[in-house]
């Protein structure tokens, strides 16, 4: 296991790394004392910079997040809600194949152990409000507004991987 630190706006991301794939990221205030350099962890600090540039769209990284079916079936639907947009929690719901499920689908949303990489921050509440998020309400503001902006003033090209 290889873990690294990114700074960003609102403070640090601590990444980590196991069998050549990316399995958590974590808000932190401060980096740790230990960084590891691999490839993968480059990798990763170069297309969140991207990210946090308003270059880059998707992200083209290994990923294993660790999780039940149902949970890894919702972080799925999560990759697939464009850039810069939203979604309620009932549409996520429906997209699972769960009308009914909108519970369930935010607990599973709440348990993504890899956030901004699989886009949990676009789901919000039914009326537009912003309901939980690991990284909490003002970092989930912060990455809708930042995608919200870019994605209004987009160059003809982001990278969208």
């Amino acid at each position: 296991m290889a873990q690294g630190f990114f700074p960003y706006p609102k403070g640090f991301l601590l990444l980590t790394e196991a069998n050549g794939a990316l399995t958590e990221l974590s808000f932190s205030a401060a980096p740790g004392p230990h960084q590891d350099e691999t490839p993968l962890l480059q990798a990763c600090r170069q297309q969140l910079a991207e990210y946090f540039a308003g270059t880059r769209w998707h992200f083209s990284l290994p990923l294993a997040p660790k999780g039940t079916a149902f949970q890894k079936k919702v972080w799925q639907v999560l990759m697939q809600i464009p850039y810069g947009q939203t979604i309620s929690y009932g549409q996520l719901a429906c997209q699972v194949g769960c009308p009914k499920g909108a519970q369930a689908v935010g607990s599973a949303n709440a348990r993504n152990p890899l956030p901004i990489l699989i886009p949990c921050h676009r789901v919000i509440g039914r009326d537009g409000s912003l309901t939980g998020y690991r990284g909490g309400l003002e970092v989930k503001a912060f990455l809708l507004a930042l995608e919200q902006a870019h994605h209004k003033n987009a160059s003809p090209n982001p990278i969208r991987q």
